[in-house]
């Protein structure tokens, strides 16, 4: 219980460094700053609501690596990252498949988050409606996120380059939303379990009820 409670600074502790390592010399300024604007966004809204909605390990620890992938993208640029590079000899590939480990992360870990958040704040159980909403939701954040990549690069011209990470590939957009639908079903099909587990744990501790609307702090 005790490392339960110190876990989620750990973690946050990792990302902060993490964070602080890549915005030395990165590839592009813009572009990092657009890349790890989720981190930035994010932190501060799990560390305000910890006391009164503290999330599954699991989840914690999937953020956390989310992060590091939105960390790492922004510090080389996605299609500048040698863990890519490396990837692509392997696999033989065109290009640089690390903008598609990103939106197949896109997808696997939001569909955690919100397969938690309906199934605490409510009267959701697991089941068919579940899988389908969290997919639908997972799906529908990826598409506003493309968007705001368009935005980017309408607001910003060539500056916004690095950000859309399409290497020339005109089907970039329409990949990048499949690959984000494929992460958040593979969340669902790998996680369910285990994470209603997670969840049980969580309300036999008295910090939250699954499947209810009521909420206790």
């Amino acid at each position: 219980m005790a490392w339960q409670k110190i876990e989620p600074l750990v973690l946050l502790a990792l990302a902060a460094i993490a964070l602080a390592v890549s915005g030395i010399g990165p590839t592009d300024r813009l572009t990092w700053v657009l890349e790890v604007s989720p981190v930035l966004i994010g932190a501060p809204v799990l560390a305000a609501s910890y006391r009164v909605f503290p999330l599954t390990p699991l989840l914690y620890r999937l953020l956390l690596l989310h992060a590091l992938i939105l960390i790492l993208g922004g510090h080389y640029t996605y299609a500048q990252v040698p863990l890519g590079f490396w990837l692509q000899d392997l696999m033989e590939l065109s290009r640089n498949p690390y903008d598609r480990i990103g939106h197949f992360a896109q997808g696997f870990v939001p569909a955690i988050l919100t397969r938690e958040i309906l199934l605490r704040r409510s009267p959701l159980s697991p089941g068919k409606w579940l899988f389908f909403l969290v997919a639908a939701v997972c799906l529908a954040f990826s598409a506003f996120y493309e968007m705001i990549e368009w935005w980017a690069a309408a607001l910003g011209g060539a500056e916004a380059e690095h950000f859309l990470g399409t290497q020339g590939d005109q089907w970039d957009t329409q990949w990048d939303m499949f690959i984000a639908l494929i992460g958040a079903v593979a969340a669902q099909l790998l996680f369910a379990s285990s994470h209603d587990r997670a969840l049980a744990a969580l309300t036999k501790a008295g910090l939250g009820t699954p499947g209810s609307v009521r909420w206790r702090p």
